[in-house]
């Protein structure tokens, strides 16, 4: 934060409504429009289709975004640790998918002790093996008595993360999950996005293949008796939601008319801030094909530093303050009210700790002085919020002078 902000809080920065060139650089924004539509998008889509959304709660560590996404009807928070729960817990979250396997003993009796002291607080998570089973139940012998910890049965496929690798092994943890004694069988569940990185037909038919397996080890499972209470079902994040509700959501049946009650749960977690690379080019909800299309609501604001030679420039900000797993940050305007839009040819094609190299031409060349701001698009805001501790929330990022109008704290 830039030494104004410095001693004042947060309400006091709000009610200022300082402007983005105030600001230092780099900096990583949020747009509020954007990420306010985003989460309207998502909720009207979820209801439509008649399943749930617990968003990943990972992907900004925000709990004022989820306590937006939870206000426009998402059934629970997802998150992917321990800690990330504890975090949510404090906020006040009171459904958590834990989508992963819990085997720290730390961690489990923590649950058990959380879930004795508030009984309106909703766990699950996940199990993938008899062993995860047999570790999870030893764990739990001498934890405080609470109600049994809910766990879902994972399903896997070839090549993919975790998860049974077969729907026979499947069956074989929801026997060992029946057969333990502070354990419940509560559902399936798994990560079709472990499985492919496409649109491919490649792609596609191991997402579809998978997403047949999920919606078959459910059914084998209601068929065979094994859940003694109602179930979840959840698959989807936010590269192939669309295929999950194809497969998954005929199987929802919350008030259990056809036999077990089930609840299917999607769990897209990018959709809230989107982005202008990789999910930008592979969700179902994203270009002219939607009706309301997902908007990125992040990008990064860098300064010109170096003009070293002809056709290159150097930026304020590299790997540690932008993401770059999914795609280098993409060059989109000059800042302020006398820039304007870099030629597309313009790209990053570097990344250094704290440098980002911006590779120009023709006639932007001559257009980019040193000390100018360059608005960046980026790519896979998982890896973006985790760097910020305070993100400045913007009024509108294509404004001339856009206003600062919150700013939203992370938990990492």
């Amino acid at each position: 934060m830039p030494p104004a902000f410095w001693g004042r809080t947060v309400r006091e920065i709000r009610a200022a409504a300082p402007v983005l060139d105030q600001l230092e650089t780099p900096v990583l924004t949020v747009d509020r429009a954007a990420l306010a539509e985003n989460i309207a998008v998502m909720a009207e889509w979820v209801r439509a289709a008649g399943v749930r959304l617990a968003p990943h709660g990972k992907t900004t560590m925000a709990p004022q975004v989820w306590a937006d996404q939870l206000a426009a009807g998402s059934w629970g928070i997802t998150l992917a640790t321990v800690w990330q729960t504890q975090v949510a817990r404090s906020f006040g979250v009171a459904r958590v998918l834990l989508a992963n396997a819990l085997v720290d003993p730390v961690g489990l009796r923590w649950v058990a002790a959380e879930s004795a002291r508030d009984s309106s607080f909703e766990f699950y998570c996940w199990a993938d093996s008899v062993e995860t089973v047999a570790l999870m139940d030893a764990h739990l012998r001498g934890a405080p008595e609470a109600p049994r910890i809910r766990v879902l049965v994972e399903l896997g496929g070839p090549h993919g993360r975790t998860g049974a690798r077969t729907v026979e092994q499947a069956h074989a943890v929801a026997r060992a999950i029946e057969g333990a004694s502070r354990l419940t069988l509560a559902g399936v569940g798994g990560y079709e996005g472990a499985l492919a990185h496409d649109r491919t037909a490649t792609g596609i038919r191991a997402v579809r293949d998978y997403l047949g397996e999920l919606a078959r080890l459910h059914r084998e499972l209601a068929a065979a008796g094994r859940y003694r209470g109602p179930a979840v079902v959840t698959a989807g994040g936010s590269a192939y939601p669309e295929l999950a509700l194809e497969y998954l959501a005929p199987l929802s049946d919350e008030q259990g008319g056809r036999g077990v009650a089930t609840t299917v749960v999607l769990r897209s977690g990018a959709y809230v801030i989107h982005d202008d690379g990789f999910y930008a080019s592979m969700s179902p909800l994203a270009g002219p094909g939607s009706a309301r299309p997902l908007r990125s609501a992040m990008h990064g604001w860098a300064r010109t530093l170096s003009r070293p030679e002809p056709g290159l420039a150097l930026l304020d900000a590299g790997k540690r303050d932008l993401p770059f797993d999914e795609g280098m940050p993409i060059p989109q305007r000059i800042a302020g009210s006398g820039g304007g839009v870099l030629d597309a040819d313009a790209t990053v094609s570097a990344l250094n700790d704290q440098h980002a190299f911006l590779r120009l031409a023709g006639g932007s060349a001559t257009e980019l002085p040193i000390g100018a701001v360059v608005r960046l698009g980026l790519s896979h805001p998982c890896t973006a919020f985790d760097k910020w501790r305070l993100i400045p929330v913007i009024d509108d990022a294509d404004a001339p002078t856009p206003r600062v109008v919150d700013l939203l704290h992370t938990f990492f």
